[in-house]
């Protein structure tokens, strides 16, 4: 298949429409929790940044649907949008069912440009959903929460995968469309909405350390990862982290592009913190080689995000 062309349009917004999930957040079957476990879960530092990012993702996505073509592709975007909000249904849903205080901040106005706001959108789930894959396994592997409670949250992890892909593949789609010539702007304005994003991702992980203790520095991946494992190993972390992402992505289409540079970046940290662990045990005679963190090595992706 080539990237580009109409049975690569087809393949990604098909892939995308057939594997939506039908379901009412209001209609969910919310468990009833222990006092314990409901605590644990108002103490997770995350919620205001949670829900202003999924009310807002999901109003931008909404208005930029409109833009899109052709029909097939607009319809995709449609139900992109669909969703993100009801993401947003669903976390207001939880919130109210367990008493959790949530201050979102007041609404900002919709980006004049919005492709651009929803390639910088995209990009910012490329970064956020590497880490809350991982951050959900943990949550399973440990039981932070009941299992009932975690199926019920399972429908947003499985959506962000399929936004991903969407994302990937629609960024390389719009780029062959362009004339040869465009091609290298439309890569520097991809650059661009991807350091935005990382920006975003930065100053959100400032505004939750800020609130979880007033002084921490650990940023929104840390704190959340060590409210659910306490004894919190950041390279372990990672590890897990790229064998979900792995794992999630598995389950589709092979011809359609993977992120790359998210996982890309994760491998590289994990390579270097290795070494640098070796060098630290090195001057330590007498002390044992680092154990190697577990993480996948190779990348079967074919395309950066």
């Amino acid at each position: 298949m080539r990237i580009g062309s109409e049975e690569h349009l087809t393949l990604l917004c098909r892939e995308f429409i057939d594997s939506h999930l039908e379901f009412d957040p209001n209609g969910l079957p919310w468990p009833a929790l222990g006092e314990d476990d409901v605590a644990k879960l108002r103490a997770l530092p995350f919620w205001d940044e949670a829900v202003r990012t999924e009310r807002r993702t999901g109003a931008k996505i909404t208005a930029y649907a409109p833009e899109e073509s052709p029909a097939l592709l607009r319809e995709a975007v449609a139900l992109q949008g669909f969703e993100e909000t009801r993401h947003a249904g669903l976390l207001d849903a939880l919130i109210s069912h367990y008493g959790i205080v949530v201050d979102p901040g007041p609404e900002q106005p919709l980006p004049t440009n919005l492709q651009a706001a929803f390639i910088r959108t995209g990009y910012g789930e490329c970064i956020d959903s590497f880490f809350a894959f991982g951050l959900f396994a943990m949550a399973e592997d440990l039981e932070f929460l009941p299992r009932p409670l975690l199926a019920l949250l399972e429908p947003i992890v499985h959506e962000e995968v399929r936004h991903i892909l969407f994302l990937v593949n629609w960024v390389a789609y719009k780029r062959r469309q362009e004339p040869l010539p465009l091609r290298p702007l439309h890569v520097a304005r991809c650059v661009g909405a991807f350091a935005g994003a990382a920006y975003d991702r930065a100053r959100s992980a400032g505004n939750v350390a800020g609130g979880v203790s007033g002084t921490s520095k650990d940023g929104f991946t840390a704190s959340g990862a060590s409210a659910i494992a306490g004894d919190f190993s950041l390279t372990g972390f990672v590890g897990r982290c790229l064998a979900e992402n792995e794992r999630r992505f598995a389950a589709y289409d092979p011809r359609l592009l993977r992120p790359r540079l998210v996982p890309t970046a994760a491998r590289s940290f994990l390579v270097l913190a290795n070494l640098q662990a070796k060098a630290r045990s090195a001057l330590r005679p007498g002390a044992p080689s680092p154990p190697r963190s577990d993480h996948p090595t190779h990348d079967s992706s074919s395309n950066a995000a």
